[in-house]
């Protein structure tokens, strides 16, 4: 019986580590020229979706829904549509590393940004989100959040 329990304790301990281990890699491949081990720990699609949560819920401040007929409406669609289109271009795996690498640089100074030395803040949300905050708060930080997407640890939104 006792045995059962250090095995239960063990893992909850390995599964403690887990994401560390993810920032730890995610430190080698942000000081990488190319980006074929960073696009292992990015998950673009949930990146993407996260910014268009965030335009759309901008657009409804703006523009609000209202009239269907009305002008403000026409623009709100179109805003939506644009947006939509714009973030796909914009959002790419050269923008994640450029965007991770520049908050990196800013919160260290350091010319070869080591993330490691960046984190202000690293722990779980839940028991399948982490967030990760680089830089100090007050001094503009960027948070990444990390999610268990298909048994690994990726990068599944970025607030600069």
């Amino acid at each position: 019986m006792r045995f059962f329990g250090y095995l239960i304790l063990l893992a909850l301990i390995g599964y403690a580590l887990w994401p560390y281990y993810t920032v730890y890699r995610l430190d080698a491949a942000i000081n990488q020229q190319d980006d074929s081990q960073l696009a292992e720990l990015v998950d673009l699609p949930a990146i993407r979706a996260n910014y268009k949560k965030r335009v759309s819920s901008g657009a409804d401040a703006i523009f609000p829904s209202g009239d269907p007929d009305s002008v403000m409406h026409w623009i709100r669609q179109n805003l939506e549509r644009l947006g939509d289109s714009a973030l796909d271009q914009a959002v790419t795996l050269p923008w994640v590393h450029e965007t991770l690498r520049d908050a990196v640089s800013q919160a260290t100074g350091q010319s070869p940004p080591y993330l490691l030395a960046s984190i202000g803040f690293a722990f779980f949300e839940s028991y399948q989100r982490f967030l990760i905050r680089i830089g100090d708060l007050g001094q503009g930080p960027t948070h990444l959040r990390l999610s268990l997407v298909d048994g690994h640890w990726k990068i599944t939104d970025i607030v600069p």
